[in-house]
């Protein structure tokens, strides 16, 4: 059987993408794997094969898609510069639109920074939005490792913002969503687990009244399609739960009150993955980690995971 093509961006020129990249690649495990296709540019990656001392990963099975060229000044390591805030934003885009047209599996995408391509001039949310605006589709941000799968109601908004943000028919539709999506995982009536808003989901109205108003109305109306979601629960006890085996993912409200539990737990291996998309979409569960940048020393076991989700689920 033939190796799956996938599209990987290369995220930011002056990060650790293009060394965890690189290194990662390098895997016997991940080579066993796929045919992986990076949108980047030689000289970043030349760079970035001997920052981690390997030999080309793309030499003997591989491609590169050189989509800039850019000058010594406009990509070191550490020292961001818009020529390169614009260059991890490109890479992005045509990784996602070969992936789109057809020519690879999926996409894996190494960390961008966010603040430096909108200090480019180039308004930017995320991957997860840009990716769901560019295909036109509802998705869903995952961060996932071996004993735990957290799923975000919101994702990239100031905290003031959340409560505002949550709606009954809209979170009764994700996890109508997530339940269907899981199954690309193996899991064909996954049990989810609904985090509610408030300190002990809003003690009875006394600590806020979206628990009751909003998420539990939501609960109910996913249950009448089938969905098996329960809650809304305190999240400091649910998750311990979770962990153990009681859930197969839990649901949360926003971006820290999921993510502190899951990179607690998987900080080194976790997997970021848009659910949605008409492909499978996975990156590292981390940043560009400027200080760490053209030392080779950045861990790549992130992603060597996203890259494995990559293959064996796209």
């Amino acid at each position: 059987m033939a190796k799956p093509r996938i599209a990987i961006s290369l995220g930011d020129p002056s990060g650790i993408g293009p060394e965890v990249t690189a290194a990662a690649l390098s895997r016997r495990e991940v080579r066993r794997s796929l045919s992986p296709v990076v949108f980047g540019d030689a000289r970043i990656w030349a760079r970035a094969c001997e920052a981690v001392g390997v030999e080309d990963p793309l030499a003997a099975d591989g491609e590169l898609v050189e989509v800039t060229r850019l000058g010594a000044r406009e990509a070191r390591p550490g020292k961001p510069d818009l020529a390169g805030a614009r260059a991890q934003l490109a890479y992005l885009k045509a990784a996602a639109e070969a992936v789109g047209q057809g020519g690879c599996a999926s996409l894996c995408t190494a960390p961008l920074s966010k603040a430096q391509v909108n200090a480019a001039g180039l308004p930017f949310t995320g991957h997860t939005e840009y990716l769901a605006e560019r295909f036109e589709r509802r998705v869903l941000m995952m961060l996932a490792g071996a004993r735990l799968r957290v799923v975000l109601a919101t994702t990239h908004l100031p905290l003031r913002e959340v409560p505002g943000a949550l709606e009954t028919g809209r979170l009764a539709d994700d996890l109508a969503l997530l339940s269907k999506s899981l199954g690309r995982f193996g899991l064909s009536r996954p049990r989810i687990a609904v985090c509610g808003l408030n300190p002990h989901a809003g003690e009875q109205g006394h600590l806020g009244d979206e628990d009751a108003r909003i998420i539990a109305p939501a609960i109910a109306k996913a249950r009448r399609r089938g969905v098996r979601a329960e809650g809304p629960f305190p999240a400091d006890s649910l998750f311990p739960k979770a962990i153990d085996g009681g859930y197969d993912a839990v649901f949360a409200m926003f971006h820290d009150q999921g993510l502190v539990a899951l990179k607690l737990l998987h900080f080194r291996d976790g997997v970021n993955v848009t659910l949605g998309l008409p492909f499978l979409r996975t990156s590292p569960d981390h940043g560009v980690a400027y200080d760490l940048a053209g030392r080779g020393e950045a861990d790549p076991s992130s992603m060597k995971e996203a890259l494995l989700w990559a293959s064996r689920f796209g």
